[in-house]
């Protein structure tokens, strides 16, 4: 077998940095490329010089408190905290904060943020490095949330009202039954009266001296840590930690951090709860470990550890060939050990989403994979595929090593100081990894379940629909369904492994032309069938190849009949695989490779988009040419996908947010023949025609001279050349050549307000749309997108800031080319029933602000420095790049733009931004409005 030669061909490889025996006791080293502290008051610190991307660096401040720790009369203000550091601290009264941030190219909500779960706060600030001052700032800014912010009695009154509206979008189907059950989950545990959010109540009324008395009990510094990552010098950040963190002490008679458990509990708790609005049905399963969880810190605990993920790595796996069966049982399952909401407790669970009313025959699945495990265990060839997929992983983070983004690296350090999860770096990982696995046996694996699946300390959680003709399960049900036997279970099935993606002979072709461009630092192959191949090597990734392949033309090809009737099955046509393998048959192939190419059909454009290693990058060639000559006809792998299609799809629009936009797109489509809503009917799926959608496909595919193909990474001049002159100037083509058709359908025209009743709660949400047709104009087209960053700013200030009256602000603009000239400009937020007339009014009178008077020098400059420095992050990545190449083409517009978007950037100006905003926003508005259904 062609995987197991890999596997022990890796394991006969020399290891790297184990010059002596290890032994399971030895502790795990920490990464030596880290600089971590400790100063006298306990404040934690770790230092890592990281340089992608370049000039910048990732501080984070860790908190180890959250809302485990409040008083009963705190419940929220843990988060509330995290608020308030933005509102006003020692050195940035008020919002100074955020403007300042902001006016360094820091985008508040993207870059800038924070958030608060129940035993941490982390506040996280990306900021450049290369300004000896913006560097300095941003420790001053950390020190502040540490210790000096302010918590002003106006800006506390103020920041309620955000606080309250942040509440208000967590009142859902989810919220209401996670409320009902979680007390079973979380049995008798502090956690079940913790949750983040808080109580409403509290919220409103709490006094000003328990807010304070919060940050003064759990802000200190031997509950801190300071990260530090990125484009800097190590020494000199050590020295700005010890400046800006060295002369606080903690409080005395400090109270104890807490630490709480999760009890255990003989009984089998079964709940079962249904809602209205839930848009969707689920059943998790939850074994509780009897034992406390223990930090893993010797080479036993991480040996153990990766038994546990390659259990959990095969289990899924089969878990996963279920769902791609005829008849899958559910939409999607999955089953892991790991951690619980309680630091102290980890548990093994299996999850599954499914069909309404199925909930019982998933977990009657769930339990018998578990059973099979049990009776049977694992095939050797299983742990093998497991094996090598893992050392694979590894092996790729460690090629990438030196082109990790410092936010990766963040994390780590993060859950090294909460919960003491280690942090040996990748060298020592993969090198470790190298040398454990061959010795993690069958016998290892087999082990585990039985410390897994127990019949105590366990939880049943049913949620779904609560609508006619749907039947809950009885909790007599669910308990016959864990504790039923296991007698007629018969062994997993291997089945036979596929030697081959290609079941028929390639004849390959040529390459008849190559060119170069300087600038873009491109090679253009073209092949003897007329397609064409335009490649870019760059150094941005180590092991990484990204794929984008595109034709004209599009399912506006299709007649309106035909389009109506493909619609849906298009994108389930992959599923049915290719070369006479089915969708496991390739996965288990594809074992030890990275690979993965998609096929798709959009209203304008037909192509293909994927991704490779160096190394793998034959079998992504050999998937594109299969995906045009041999992909399957397979009426029982769509009949698997229509039905895990029909259970996401069912319950979706009992979702007040999405029955909303479904409802608002009908409305704004009702003159277009070829519309399609956000959720198909049962009507729909009986009109949809996967004979139709497969014809149509191979119709689309037909002809491999009119698509161009790109491909950007760490790529082989000659590997290239040969894999396309094989297998894609080997592809069928003509001479026809497509272009993109203009079907004449345009947007709803005029004034228009539709209001748009759903839920149950007091939430309400609104969107501001202006849609049109006009001639394309790419200065334009940034102008637009400016306004759309400088008016969330606006509105932020305005709505959220001044107003207390929304919790965010989505607003984005811009025009289009393809299939015809458009613009389009949308403003949404959530809010209460109450404002949304007087909200509605604040943004459109910020709207006419900018139509009046143009933005305000400020808000340029600020757009300017945030989209500048996302730029010169961004050009550094391989997905930009090929993004780049597709868009051009398909847009007919020249890729070398790219090259100069600093200077249009620079070049925009007030008065363009005004222009934009006079010429699109003062006409064809349609405002949607949704609000509670009326008692």
């Amino acid at each position: 077998m062609k995987n197991l030669k890999l596997w022990v061909f890796l394991a006969a490889m020399p290891v790297m940095g184990f010059a002596q025996e290890l032994k399971g006791s030895d502790p795990i080293p920490f990464d030596p490329n880290v600089k971590v502290g400790k100063l006298k008051n306990g404040l934690t610190y770790y230092i890592r010089k990281n340089a992608k991307p370049e000039n910048k660096v990732d501080l984070r401040l860790v908190i180890n408190a959250g809302s485990i720790l409040e008083d009963d009369d705190q419940q929220g203000l843990a988060h509330f905290m995290e608020h308030m550091c933005f509102n006003g601290t020692e050195r940035f009264p008020k919002n100074q904060l955020v403007d300042y941030l902001q006016s360094i190219g820091v985008k508040f909500g993207q870059h800038l943020n924070a958030y608060t779960s129940f035993d941490e706060t982390v506040y996280f600030l990306p900021i450049p490095s290369d300004d000896p001052a913006k560097l300095e700032k941003g420790f001053e800014i950390i020190e502040d949330w540490a210790f000096n912010t302010i918590l002003s009695p106006e800006e506390i009154d103020k920041e309620r009202g955000v606080v309250l509206e942040e509440y208000r979008l967590g009142l859902d189907a989810d919220n209401r039954m996670m409320k009902r059950f979680m007390p079973k989950v979380m049995y008798q545990s502090h956690y079940v009266n913790r949750f983040p959010i808080g109580q409403k109540q509290i919220l409103e009324n709490f006094t000003y001296d328990k807010i304070k008395k919060f940050y003064k009990d759990w802000y200190r510094p031997d509950l801190m840590a300071v990260i530090v990552v990125g484009d800097i010098d190590v020494a000199e950040m050590e020295k700005k930690i010890h400046a800006h963190f060295s002369s606080y002490e903690n409080p005395k008679n400090e109270r104890p951090r807490k630490v709480y458990d999760l009890p255990n509990h003989k009984e089998t708790f079964v709940a079962i709860e249904s809602d209205k609005e839930a848009s969707g049905s689920e059943v998790q399963v939850m074994y509780k470990d009897h034992d406390e969880a223990k930090p893993v810190v010797t080479l036993d605990d991480y040996k153990k550890r990766l038994t546990e993920r390659l259990y959990a790595v095969m289990l899924n796996k089969r878990l996963r060939e279920l769902t791609n069966s005829p008849t899958p049982p559910f939409t999607y399952g999955f089953s892991s050990h790991g951690g619980t909401m309680a630091r102290t407790k980890e548990a093994y669970q299996s999850v599954a989403m499914t069909q309404d009313g199925k909930q019982l025959d998933a977990l009657k699945v769930l339990v018998e994979e578990n059973n099979r495990v049990k009776k049977y265990g694992f095939s050797q060839g299983e742990l093998d595929r497991a094996k090598t997929d893992f050392l694979t992983s590894m092996e790729r983070s460690y090629k990438e090593r030196d082109k990790m983004n410092s936010s990766a690296f963040v994390g780590q350090y993060q859950a090294n100081f909460l919960d003491k999860e280690p942090a040996p770096g990748i060298e020592w990982m993969y090198s470790y990894l190298q040398k454990v696995l061959p010795q993690i046996s069958l016998n290892d694996i087999n082990g585990l379940v039985n410390g897994f699946v127990k019949d105590d300390n366990r939880v049943v959680v049913i949620t779904g629909p609560e609508k006619e003709g749907v039947k809950q399960p009885t909790e007599q049900e669910v308990l016959a369904v864990l504790n039923a036997k296991s007698d007629n279970l018969k062994p997993y099935d291997e089945g036979v492994i596929a030697s081959s993606l290609l079941r028929k002979e390639v004849k390959p072709g040529k390459v008849t032309k190559k060119e170069t461009n300087a600038k873009l630092g491109t090679t253009t192959l073209t092949l003897s069938n007329g397609a064409k191949v335009t490649y870019k090597k760059t150094d941005f990734k180590n092991d990484e190849v990204l794929l984008e392949a595109v034709s004209l033309g599009g399912s506006n090809l299709y007649s309106t009949n035909d389009y109506l009737k493909t619609n849906w099955a298009e994108s389930g046509l992959p599923d049915a695989g290719f070369s006479g393998l089915k969708l496991n048959d390739i996965n288990k192939f594809m074992t030890g490779k990275i690979v993965n190419v998609r096929p798709y059909v959009y209203d304008e454009t037909e192509g293909l988009r994927g991704s490779s290693t160096p190394k793998d990058m034959e079998y992504m060639f050999q998937m594109i040419h299969a995906y045009f000559t041999d992909m399957n006809f397979d009426m029982d792998a769509y009949a698997g996908y229509e039905k895990k299609r029909k259970s996401m799809f069912a319950n979706m629009g009992s979702n007040p947010d999405t029955y909303f936009t479904s409802e608002l797109l009908k409305f704004t489509g009702k003159d277009n023949p070829r519309f399609t809503p956000m959720f198909p009917s049962d009507e729909d799926w009986a009109n949809t025609d996967y004979e139709l959608a497969y014809k149509k496909y191979k119709e689309r595919f037909a002809n491999a001279g009119d698509f161009e193909f790109f491909f950007v990474g760490n790529i082989d001049d000659k590997a290239i050349e040969d894999f396309s002159a094989k297998y894609i100037a080997s592809l069928p083509s003509t001479k026809e050549r497509e272009k993109i058709v203009d079907l004449g359908i345009r947007p709803l025209k005029g004034e228009h307000k539709k209001i748009i009743y759903k839920g149950t709660e007091p939430k309400s949400k609104v969107m501001i749309r202006y849609r049109g047709e006009t001639k394309y104009s790419p200065k334009e087209d940034l102008a637009m997108q400016a306004l759309g960053e400088i008016l969330t700013i606006k509105l932020v200030e305005e709505l959220r800031e001044k107003e207390s009256g929304v919790y965010g602000v989505n607003v984005s603009g811009g025009l289009g080319k393809v299939p015809y000239g458009t613009y389009r400009f949308t403003v949404s937020f959530p809010c209460g029933p109450e404002n949304v007339d007087k909200l509605t009014e604040s943004a459109l009178a910020e709207i006419k602000k900018i139509i009046e008077n143009g933005p305000e020098a400020k808000d340029l400059a600020k757009y300017k420095e945030g989209e500048l420095l996302d730029y010169k992050k961004n050009i550094k990545e391989n997905r930009t790049w090929v993004s780049n190449f597709r868009s051009s083409y398909s847009q007919g517009e020249n890729p070398e733009d790219i090259l100069t978007v600093e200077e249009k950037v620079n070049a925009l100006t007030a008065k363009d931004i005004q222009e934009v905003a006079k010429k699109y926003l003062t006409k064809d508005k349609i405002i949607g409005v949704l609000m509670p259904e009326k008692s």
